[in-house]
């Protein structure tokens, strides 16, 4: 039987911008090795994957290389998709059972706010020669769960940034998150890039989970609960962030561009 199939784009409302995704509505739980496949075939930086069950939805992540814990625009691809097939009903709260626990979806108008994990980054040491690995000069470091946390001086030095990706993999990390406060813009607070040659995805065009990062790391600078952050990668998207003690809501939109069906 044919298994569906989409592409969303995540994080805008504008197609062939934001962050692609696939998204697989799975027939039968599948095994890992199949999975990776798929997301090998899709090469997009994640392709996700849903098995409805009564009560929650088990989803999985993959890059096009590696099994990944975490993944918020595949996410919100997903409950768009649920709630555009008509899987799910206008004003239900979708259960995603995953790897990092159990991540909630609900719908505020045009936008889907996630329930994710906020991940707080610790300071840390700038590692010798990462200055030169990203090209730019570098303000301060954090580490968080997954990712190497940068902060640059000024949001132009993170726009125009072209780091060696062949070292930035070398990076004992799965990413390296690249950081600025907003200059005289009235609708961000701060701009972020995001590198992962580690799993695969050189640059990942918008990143919820490194946001997990970010919205705390900013929410403590700026004195703020509610934050908007742009990514700032060629295709660029929007992540509205709301800091809630050891969660956060990321909140997005997301546009299909993309249906069809699975045969293999």
């Amino acid at each position: 039987m044919p298994i569906p199939m989409s592409v969303v784009d995540a994080f805008t409302d504008e197609p062939f911008a934001g962050n692609p995704a696939g998204v697989c509505i799975m027939d039968m739980d599948r095994d890992k090795q199949w999975m990776q496949k798929v997301a090998r075939e899709m090469n997009h930086a994640e392709t996700a994957f849903m098995l409805l069950r009564p009560d929650h939805v088990a989803l999985r992540w993959f890059t096009p290389v590696a099994e990944v814990d975490l993944c918020g625009h595949a996410t919100l691809g997903s409950a768009h998709v649920l709630w555009e097939s008509g899987r799910m009903r206008p004003g239900d709260t979708i259960r995603f059972r995953t790897r990092s626990g159990v991540l909630t979806a609900t719908q505020d108008g045009e936008w889907i706010r996630l329930d994710f994990p906020a991940l707080i980054a610790e300071w840390t040491d700038v590692p010798p020669g990462l200055a030169d690995v990203l090209g730019a000069k570098i303000v301060s470091a954090a580490k968080s769960r997954f990712d190497l946390l940068i902060e640059l001086e000024s949001e132009a030095a993170v726009r125009a940034l072209t780091p060696d990706l062949a070292l930035v993999a070398l990076q004992p990390w799965r990413g390296v998150i690249v950081t600025a406060q907003a200059e005289n813009d009235e609708h961000y607070d701060f701009v972020s890039r995001f590198f992962a040659p580690q799993v695969g995805v050189p640059e990942d065009p918008v990143t919820g989970s490194a946001h997990c990062v970010l919205g705390p790391f900013w929410g403590e600078r700026l004195g703020q609960q509610k934050l908007i952050g742009y990514q700032a990668s060629a295709r660029g998207g929007t992540v509205r962030v709301e800091l809630n003690g050891e969660r956060l809501i990321l909140a997005g939109k997301a546009v299909t561009t993309l249906r069809g069906e699975l045969f293999a």
